[in-house]
């Protein structure tokens, strides 16, 4: 096991003047009076943790992403589980190998990453090729109403030398955990309906929302041939073992020279759905009454009216029963070294009438230091916490010149009121 405070000596030159925030000691938190839109900002505490640490000139972590298992831990505690993809810094998506590692005592603790036998390359015959095949982007998460810890990614179909081909087939994958032998179940695909049409279509940095009864609401974006890609939620059937499409919504497209719509992201909040979705010009967000069909999207800006800044990597949300808050990386902030400005990470509430974010609400989760944290995840881990994972990608070279060295940060966020929506153990 790792004790946490061994990697706490990490330098943090290059920050871009944010503080440190350490075991024990606090940034200062907004005040919960309204701000201008009328929205009270909620408290909370933030502490940082480093959970594990890979750069050695080849590789790097990536996809840093965590769910927690209620009642698992130690003494009663939440059991954390986190799977992390190695990348391979000289090619451009190049993953081999899923990585799991747990805690069970909030990060005190941290196993050694591990390679998931289960979950490595397969080879199979694409375009009459024996070629292999990976499951990446992955997102672990809990659903209840199985007890199990599922997790989402998709297929990365690579030519013999591993390289990305344009045009290939991708697949939902999923994967559910087995904690008495602590590993993956070996990943299956997703059926869909029609594999012209989904001939390339994944669910792979996507987050999903579980309804009471098990109904899962799996964003996913596919690309149609010729046209630009699209967002979509399938609505899916879970049974513990095995993950059912049953339909999907609406098809969100956008008519531009980008390369269009992915990596979308769903939460529920007030009784209404919420999707914020990638674009290499900008962020979108959009809201609807069943998480299925959606308003007209728009644009992620401040509550002062000025673009969020965010272009060309995903967004995620952190849903507490009395806020909603948006977690992003966003140009302006002293960044501009900082490939696609995808650091520092920041998170601030929205307004979800006006579907803004509360510019006075928004603060510095993990500090920039030079490496990218756009591939992150969030994680409820308990109603007093809840977890926002990102590791450094230590891509292009160069970047650890300005302090940054491979870290898997764990931020914490310690609400200062329960979470009623989290899972009770």
């Amino acid at each position: 096991m790792i004790r946490r405070r061994e990697f706490l000596k990490s330098s943090l030159a290059g920050a871009a003047g944010l503080a440190w925030v350490g075991p024990g000691t606090a940034q200062a938190e907004p005040s919960e009076a309204p701000g201008p839109s009328g929205v009270a900002l909620l408290d909370y505490d933030l502490q940082r943790h480093v959970a594990a640490k890979l750069f050695d000139g080849k590789r790097s972590f990536v996809h840093a992403r965590a769910g927690a298992i209620p009642g698992a831990g130690k003494d009663g505690l939440p059991a954390v589980v986190m799977t992390l993809n190695t990348m391979h810094l000289a090619g451009s998506d190049v993953f081999k190998a899923l990585y799991t590692l747990r805690t069970d005592d909030l990060g005190e603790h941290w196993t050694e990453p591990r390679p998931s036998e289960t979950m490595v390359p397969r080879y199979e015959t694409h375009g009459g090729q024996e070629v292999p095949v990976a499951a990446s982007d992955f997102v672990p998460q809990w659903h209840a109403a199985t007890g199990k810890l599922l997790g989402t990614g998709h297929t990365v179909v690579y030519t013999p030398n591993w390289r990305i081909k344009r045009k290939r087939p991708r697949s939902t994958v999923y994967s559910v955990y087995e904690p008495q032998q602590d590993r993956w179940a070996p990943w299956k695909r997703l059926e869909m309906p029609d594999p012209e049409k989904f001939f390339n279509c994944g669910a792979g940095s996507t987050s999903r929302w579980d309804e009471p009864d098990g109904t899962i609401l799996l964003p996913m974006y596919f690309l149609p041939r010729g046209k630009n890609s699209r967002a979509t939620v399938a609505r899916c059937r879970f049974d513990g073992r095995r993950l059912e499409y049953l339909e999907h919504g609406d098809e969100i497209a956008i008519d531009d020279r980008t390369r269009g719509m992915h990596e979308p992201s769903l939460a529920k909040f007030g009784g209404r759905y919420f999707l914020t979705i990638r674009n290499d010009r900008r962020g979108y967000v959009t809201r609807g009454e069943d998480g299925l069909h959606f308003e007209p999207y728009r644009p992620w800006k401040f509550d002062d009216g000025q673009e969020l800044g965010n272009y060309n990597t995903q967004q995620r949300w952190v849903v507490h029963s009395e806020g909603l808050f948006l977690v992003y990386t966003r140009r302006g902030a002293n960044n501009d070294h900082v490939f696609r400005h995808r650091a520092p990470l920041f998170m601030g509430q929205v307004d979800p009438e006006r579907l803004c974010v509360i510019r006075r609400s928004e603060r510095a989760l993990v500090p920039e230091r030079g490496a990218r944290l756009g591939n992150f995840g969030v994680t409820t881990v308990r109603p007093e916490e809840s977890w926002v994972t990102v590791a450094e990608l230590m891509q292009p070279r160069g970047v650890e010149k300005h302090g940054s060295d491979g870290s898997v940060w764990v931020a914490r966020l310690k609400w200062r009121r329960p979470n009623r929506l989290a899972p009770q153990g």
